[in-house]
């Protein structure tokens, strides 16, 4: 880990260094990057930044896009997928002011980075840990058009039950039936374990990796705990890895949370917990399932704003393909112990106190993993500092299994947002425990509210194929 130039460029010249490679995060959560020779790298680029257009990155109005990028020295590493050897690392926005450089608001690190510091103003914790869970599936080919006169995708994996080329090798896994294969049916299993070797040498750690219950090549890799801001590197990370380590296979890795009709979708489950003086704030002996009162608040706080929280957590009309009552995703609004079914589950074999938790299972990686964590956070906070108890307002717990329950029952419990444009709206009627602290602005929440909308209406304009099936001879 680096914190002085002269040590980056020693590094440089000693491991033939050719490259230095900047990325930096999107609104909607892609990295983009620029790059310049060994030789430009120096103490003027720290000091003054290197300058880009934030209009094109979907922040600012073109006439005020002049921005610059702070390189984070600590975050250096190889880049694995470039011929020429290069040193990549990413680092924070700013704008410019007369008064010299300020960070820019709504820089996703940035907004981040302002959720932590306003958790350790209320007293509440100094650190939230964060753990999660990242579903995704890993296809032989992949095409799609979205044309006046076609619109359609095709994908093939050589697992699939229904993969029927002559190049099958006999080992296609069953309908929904992955879950822990083992080779040979699980094909999948090296480049997996290259990942995560690319992610280790990199600083990101794994928990462990495996088949998920999707038989057309549905994986999982899980990622150890981290703090919120470092996690969010570590997310980027993860979804740039997979998708380059597949691509160089000449396969396709996808984190669409429902990219085939009737089969598991890909979630990211995300555990968390607080702490405060280095000791765990949600552990109570003597609490329900071990959880402290400040841990039931925090809960409360993401139930209370669930519908909302979607609008940044599942910001995708594809993610709401994936939230159907019935299947693998929960969208009932409540909480339980070991119960899959409820939006937050309180893992059973979570015994010790320093790793007392729960998991938000509704999330998935289409999601910008700075706005996600930092709103979820916020979420939490606004719970504690409320008081909102889940037990008195009805969230459970359920310990039960919440997709068996009656047509009368399912009336009496709230469900998530069944449409991305039914969450964009809950985000703009629910948003101000967002702009505490200044965490995330008014601006901010105006512009993804305005272009996630646009989005959805654009997508919603396409006539779907399955409509062809339905209604074309009537």
């Amino acid at each position: 880990m680096f914190t002085k130039v002269e040590d980056v460029q020693k590094y440089c010249l000693e491991n033939g260094v050719k490259m230095i490679d900047f990325k930096m995060i999107d609104l909607n959560g892609r990295w983009r990057h620029l790059s310049l020779p060994v030789e430009r790298f120096n103490e003027s680029v720290m000091q003054w930044g290197l300058g880009f257009d934030g209009s094109n990155y979907g922040f600012a109005p073109v006439e005020k896009s002049d921005m610059v990028f702070i390189p984070d020295l600590t975050s250096a590493c190889m880049e694995p997928f470039t011929e020429m050897p290069t040193l990549t690392m990413i680092g924070d926005v700013c704008t410019i002011t007369p008064n010299g450089n300020i960070p820019f608001d709504q820089y996703p690190r940035n907004v981040a980075k302002a959720a932590v510091e306003y958790m350790r103003s209320t007293g509440i914790a100094d650190e939230i840990i964060l753990g999660p869970e990242f579903e995704f599936h890993i296809f032989n080919n992949i095409s799609f058009e979205a044309k006046p006169q076609r619109v359609a995708f095709e994908v093939d994996s050589i697992q699939a039950e229904w993969y029927t080329s002559e190049r099958s090798h006999g080992y296609q896994t069953q309908h929904k039936g992955g879950y822990h294969i083992a080779p040979p049916q699980d094909m999948t299993y090296d480049l997996r374990s290259k990942m995560c070797v690319l992610l280790e040498e990199r600083g990101v750690e794994i928990k462990y990796h495996h088949h998920e219950v999707g038989g057309p090549a549905q994986v999982e890799i899980e990622l150890n705990f981290a703090p919120l801001v470092e996690m969010a590197d570590r997310t980027m990370m993860l979804k740039y890895v997979v998708k380059n380590a597949a691509i160089k296979e000449g396969l396709s890795a996808t984190f669409m949370p429902k990219p085939i009709h009737d089969e598991a979708g890909n979630g990211m489950h995300v555990h968390m917990m607080l702490r405060k003086d280095g000791k765990p704030v949600f552990y109570d002996q003597d609490g329900y399932s071990g959880l402290s009162e400040t841990a039931h608040y925090f809960i409360g706080g993401i139930l209370k704003h669930a519908a909302s929280l979607c609008a940044l957590t599942n910001p995708s009309t594809n993610s709401y393909r994936r939230l159907v009552p019935g299947y693998e995703a929960p969208v009932t609004i409540g909480y339980a112990t070991a119960n899959r079914s409820a939006v937050i589950r309180i893992p059973a074999y979570a015994k010790d106190p320093m790793e007392k938790r729960f998991e938000l299972r509704s999330i998935d990686a289409t999601c910008n993993p700075y706005f996600a964590y930092a709103a979820i956070l916020m979420a939490g906070l606004d719970g504690v500092e409320n008081k909102i108890d889940p037990r008195v307002e009805g969230w459970g717990p359920y310990d039960f299994n919440l997709y068996n329950l009656s047509e009368e029952d399912k009336k009496k419990i709230q469900g998530l947002p069944p449409t991305f444009r039914k969450a964009l709206r809950a985000l703009d009627e629910d948003h101000d425990y967002l702009l505490k602290g200044g965490v995330f602005s008014e601006r901010l929440l105006k512009i993804w509210y305005q272009r996630k909308l646009a989005e959805a209406d654009t997508i919603e304009s396409y006539p779907h194929p399955a409509e062809y099936k339905y209604y074309y001879d009537l």
